[in-house]
């Protein structure tokens, strides 16, 4: 038996609805376990700017700050999508908080579940027994470096920058991780290029030679996107910097036939933040269609990463896994031989995981 507080953040569009089924989730696992899981709701994104101009209130940092661990929603609006002069912006919060919490390592699962194989577009021979384990590096690169406009705005730049210490940190933790799973390690560079690519193969070269029961392949990111369709069972860990793991992995969501299946958690040396991969959807926000499984999968990875609740966690997969086989989906996973009585929205599909828990 465990007391523990989470932090639940919405943020925007479908977020705040797939959130209330990943809470409804975490209420069952603490009714079924004997835990107490004590809740509170902060702000982030677009609405935390249309509440406060902030797209990560002090408040909510402060929150985040005292939290067990967070279970996140999605971020972002489409008036800012078309708007390149907006100086505020939801996904700035969403940087923020990555950079405040250190949240230096994104971990994002690849698995198919069998009764998904025919939701993707890639044929279902290349895609069975996929398992794939990304490691992306979360706070440096492009993303965080010095950025601008020169020559009366005509020119723009982003600097690309990492430290050694940047690299070593999530290194070992995908070094790590590739010792409890098959021992094979893929690092994904464009070292034949990139400066900062060439410093990251030269980390991971140097610090290989402390785990020589592990297997390591380096790659170009080109390479890389080119065989993550070919032939995916051919990775097992993958790591790589923040803006080729943002692009691989959401290539990836394919492997698993929806970004709606993706859960991923985001660690550092402090709380932890769970969250689905996918963004806002404000074309189906209200609607009631929203996928909530990949919010109920992040739930699963915060009961292992952030609680060591393995039993608690696997008892969410599985029955996620059984409502699969039992044959309902929502309509983003739904294949032509599915039956419209079996296509759930967001609130009965989550009710179907909390019965076979």
């Amino acid at each position: 038996m465990a007391t523990k507080h989470i932090l639940i953040v919405p943020g925007d569009g479908i977020g705040q609805e797939v959130t209330a089924v990943g809470k409804k989730v975490l209420d069952k696992i603490a009714a079924k376990f004997g835990h107490t899981f004590t809740y509170d709701e902060a702000l982030i994104g677009h609405v935390a700017i249309e509440a406060t101009g902030n797209p990560l209130p002090d408040e909510s940092l402060e929150k985040m700050r005292k939290s067990d661990a967070v279970l996140f929603g999605a971020v972002g609006h489409p008036k800012y999508d078309n708007d390149p002069s907006a100086k505020v912006r939801p996904e700035q919060g969403l940087l923020k908080m990555r950079k405040e919490l250190g949240l230096y390592a994104n971990l994002r699962p690849i698995k198919l579940f069998d009764e998904l194989l025919g939701a993707s577009s890639i044929k279902p021979e290349i895609l069975k027994g996929a398992d794939i384990l990304f490691f992306r590096e979360l706070t440096g690169d492009i993303y965080f470096g010095e950025k601008g406009r020169k020559n009366d705005g005509d020119t723009a730049y982003d600097i690309a920058e990492y430290s050694r210490y940047e690299v070593e940190r999530i290194a070992r933790k995908a070094f790590e991780a590739a010792r409890t799973r098959r021992k094979k390690l893929c690092s994904v560079d464009k070292a034949n290029v990139i400066e900062t690519s060439r410093l990251w193969r030269e980390v991971i070269q140097k610090i290989a030679p402390e785990y020589p029961d592990v297997e390591v392949e380096h790659q170009f990111v080109d390479a890389t996107a080119m065989l993550l369709i070919k032939d995916p069972r051919r990775f097992d860990v993958v790591v790589t910097a923040n803006l080729f793991g943002d692009i691989l992995t959401d290539e990836a969501s394919q492997i698993a036939g929806s970004m709606g299946m993706l859960a991923s958690a985001s660690v550092g040396d402090g709380t932890g933040v769970y969250e689905p991969i996918h963004g806002s959807a404000h074309d189906i926000t209200g609607k009631g269609v929203a996928n909530p499984l990949a919010s109920i999968l992040s739930a699963a990875l915060l009961l292992d990463i952030s609680f060591g609740m393995k039993a608690e966690s696997e008892a969410v997969i599985n029955a996620v896994d059984q409502v699969l086989k039992a044959g309902f989906r929502t309509r983003d996973i739904a294949d032509q031989q599915i039956p419209a009585d079996k296509i759930l929205g967001t609130e009965a599909i989550g009710a179907e995981v909390l019965k076979h828990l």
